[in-house]
């Protein structure tokens, strides 16, 4: 259970963004607008020349104040270059010169001699800011130990004081992560990742011929395996159990561009329960497949199935011509599905003919975090190591790792294109375990401090949004708040009228209407999807764990759990509650609680009948004048993670702990039990609210179906008089009539039901019926 009095609100925060050049309202011109300036020493170390012979493996120190960074070292390496540069936070020095010192790394000893030393004075360095040229690197006359310029050698090498909007930034030593050494320093740097394109890819398996098994008086069973990569799917039993099967089913995989793996396919036969005989296979490469974007058939090709079979008297390789006769395809038209539905930063299909016009551009700014909390032990003290990954469409973002901080800054600005608004970017935050090197830091994974989901369509064009959002996670024993994320948002609209346009646009691509896909189909391909680019992304250079991506991709999102099924019910329930409320207005009318509003509901009834040409024209002024007085109260931020919605703040600690178990459930029979009898209680609930709909449904129908003889009977009659009165009264009458006896003063009503809600609960309905 969480505590009463943790705060899981949304804040307002106002940065100093751009150097206090910018404000919420201003469109602004520097391309690190969105964030706070962060001021660097940078020191770009090019090369050397002339050191004296006796070194064969040098390198250059950096030291201000107490952070010192070190080139690699050229070992036996003639050409003396490194093109390294390091970054030193401003607000971090404590020194008023930096020292570069040239060392030989001795092999025998461990003290590294001295070649030569430079100094430079911080209110000296000259200041450079982009879009200015990079500065020049200039040679310098290495000095001895005493100050004085021997045969030291010279130095080419860079120094200036700038920002993170530098072009050196994201590939820089930073002294942030001054801790950190060797190949773990790359796992510290900003990147952007782009996920690779996916493709579904469509097997139609249509039959086999020729199939030769090794024992002809059996019934062959044969299915068709099919596998790309790891992944691996099955058809079903051909229901021609000859030697020419047919099976007339499609298998889908998830293709990445570049297509490494080719596709096996494979007839086998089912000998026994443990037995199986493979019967031909072949191999298809993706590239030579043809990409479809609309659902035309296309051209179907037998495969030749190759089998390799050692004959015992001569050894000879014999080869048997069964053949596979199959369609083949990248389907384009569809968008593969990596997240879920509803959080969804993409809905473009595969093939970039298919793509709609950019509607603008999404910046995004990370500035800071605070309050975190310690997420491992160092050390004997805990500690963080945050860094930030960003997901909109296929652009991955990750900001560097401020190592051993509980409230680091990034101040990282990035960009996306805009297809449609009603997508979604999602934010995360994470715990860098990966520092260390060695064997500990390839087991262990990245922990997650939280997420933020911010849809589009919630922010308004040209506007700056500066939030600080809480970072909330759900573990075993409750919910947790783990600190706060500062962001500032902003979407810049370019086409006004694509914008509007495209609320009027199918939401997927028009394949997923004309050949339509199953929930089971979806379900099993994002699964894929997901698989796929987790095994990609980890390929990268620093890789992104496969932990972070299932993460932002919110896998088992869609895997039970009795908290979600309880939030969704009240979410139904709370829907209906608007049926609840309109009916509780109307009932103050009738009741007379406001005789003042009565008597103008009636006189606008009177008008409404009378003229009933203005019922329209009504009815949508009266949207517009809702509409309008809703505005004051509109939302004034994007919405974020609500706990109270999420009931993660009033269920029960075991109800954490189903929703943590693992599938299949590790738990004994007694746990099982209690979860199963309240897995019954809240799906009892559901089963009588959806009951209690359909005895509704079924009575209506009920009034002509003569399930009830007389019910239909008296219904029938009524219908025959209302038919005579409708025809011989105008109906304008009736409809006043009604609506004033419907309306009518308390004193002239009665407490028990009407007739017609007599007759109406009356009516059978299949209830009768269920066992």
């Amino acid at each position: 259970m969480s505590e009463p009095d943790i705060d899981f609100s949304l804040k307002e925060t106002s940065p100093n963004l751009g150097g206090g050049r910018v404000s919420g309202s201003e469109k602004l011109t520097s391309s690190f607008d969105l964030v706070e300036q962060l001021h660097f020493l940078y020191v770009k170390m090019v090369r050397a020349k002339g050191l004296p012979p006796s070194p064969c493996n040098p390198f250059v120190e950096v030291k201000v104040g107490n952070y010192e960074g070190t080139t690699k070292s050229l070992e036996n390496n003639p050409d003396l270059e490194w093109n390294q540069v390091f970054a030193f936070a401003k607000d971090r020095i404590q020194a008023v010169t930096v020292e570069i010192t040239v060392r030989n790394k001795e092999s025998s000893t461990n003290v590294n001699k001295v070649v030569g030393k430079l100094r430079f004075d911080i209110p000296d360095i000259p200041s450079r800011v982009p879009p200015d040229s990079p500065l020049a690197p200039q040679w310098y006359s290495l000095e001895d130990e005493n100050g004085s310029k021997g045969e030291r050698g010279e130095l080419m090498l860079a120094i200036w004081m700038g920002t993170q909007a530098d072009e050196v930034f994201p590939d820089a030593w930073h002294s942030d992560a001054a801790s950190v050494n060797g190949e773990s320093i790359a796992n510290t740097r900003s990147k952007v990742y782009i996920s690779p394109r996916l493709w579904y890819l469509r097997i139609n398996i249509i039959q086999a011929q020729d199939l030769v098994p090794m024992n002809n008086k059996r019934i062959p069973q044969v299915y068709v395996k099919a596998m790309l990569g790891n992944m691996a799917l099955r058809s079903r039993f051909s229901p021609d159990k000859s030697l020419n099967p047919t099976w007339n089913e499609d298998l889908m995989f998830v293709a990445a561009e570049p297509f490494d793996d080719p596709l096996m396919l494979s007839v086998v036969d089912k000998l026994s329960d443990n037995k199986e005989e493979v019967l031909g296979s072949c191999s298809i490469h993706l590239s030579k497949v043809e990409k479809r974007l609309m659902p035309i058939p296309i051209e179907a090709n037998w495969y030749n199935l190759k089998q390799s079979v050692q004959d015992n008297r001569n050894n000879k390789e014999v080869r048997f011509a069964s053949r596979l006769h199959l369609r083949v395809c990248l389907d384009g038209g569809y968008h593969v599905l990596d997240e879920s539905i509803y959080y969804s930063s993409d809905f473009r299909a595969t093939s970039k003919f298919l793509w709609p016009p950019a509607i603008g551009v999404l910046e995004l700014g990370i500035l800071n975090a605070s309050g975190l909390l310690p997420m491992k032990s160092k050390n004997g003290r805990g500690t963080t190591d945050a860094y930030c990954v960003a997901k909109y469409g296929p652009k991955w973002v990750r900001t560097r790792t401020i190592v051993n901080s509980f409230a680091p800054k990034w101040n990282e600005q990035y960009t996306w294109d805009v297809y449609d608004p009603y997508t979604v970017i999602t934010i995360g935050v994470f715990d860098n375990c990966h520092l260390q090197g060695g064997s500990n830091a390839v087991d262990s994974q990245d922990r997650r401090i939280g997420k933020v989901r911010i849809r589009l369509s919630t922010l308004n064009a040209d506007r700056i949004y500066t939030l600080s959002y809480p970072l909330i996670v759900l573990e075993p024993n409750g919910v947790k708040k783990t600190g706060e994320i500062q962001l500032s948002v902003r979407f810049t609209c370019s086409s006004t009228w694509n914008l509007l346009q495209s609320y009027t646009q199918p939401l997927f691509p028009q394949m997923h209407y004309l050949l339509p896909l199953s929930v089971y189909q979806i379900e099993s391909l994002r699964h894929q999807a997901t698989h796929t680019l987790s095994s990609r992304l980890r390929r990268a250079e620093p890789p992104l764990q496969s932990e972070v991506v299932e993460y932002m991709l919110d896998v088992g999102s869609n895997v039970w759990s009795l908290r979600r099924g309880r939030a969704n019910l009240e979410r139904l329930l709370a829907a209906f509650n608007l049926l609840v409320e309109a009916w509780k207005w109307f009932d103050q009318i009738r009741k007379w609680k406001n005789p003042i509003s009565t008597m103008a509901v009636h006189f606008l009834y009177s008008m409404l009948i009378l003229f009933p040409d203005m019922i329209l024209p009504l009815v949508f002024l009266m949207c517009v004048v809702h509409g309008a007085s809703q505005y004051r109260k509109r939302p004034r931020h994007p919405p974020h993670m609500d706990t109270k919605l999420s009931l993660v703040e009033s269920v029960q600690s075991d109800d954490f702990d189903e929703e943590f178990d693992t599938f299949p459930t590790s738990k004994n029979v007694k746990v099982l039990k209690k979860r199963y009898d309240r897995l019954r209680s809240i799906a009892g609930r559901m089963m009588t609210i959806i009951g209690d709909l359909a005895t509704q449904a079924e009575r209506l129908n009920s009034m002509l179906s003569w399930r009830d003889p007389r019910a239909t009977s008296l219904f029938m009659a009524f219908c025959l008089i209302a038919c005579i009165a409708f025809y011989l009264v105008p109906w304008r009458l009736f409809a006043l009539g009604f609506g004033f006896f419907g309306m009518r003063h308390p004193r002239f009503r009665i407490s028990i039901p009407s007739m017609p809600q007599n007759f109406f609960k009356r009516l059978p309905a299949r209830t009768d019926s269920m066992i």
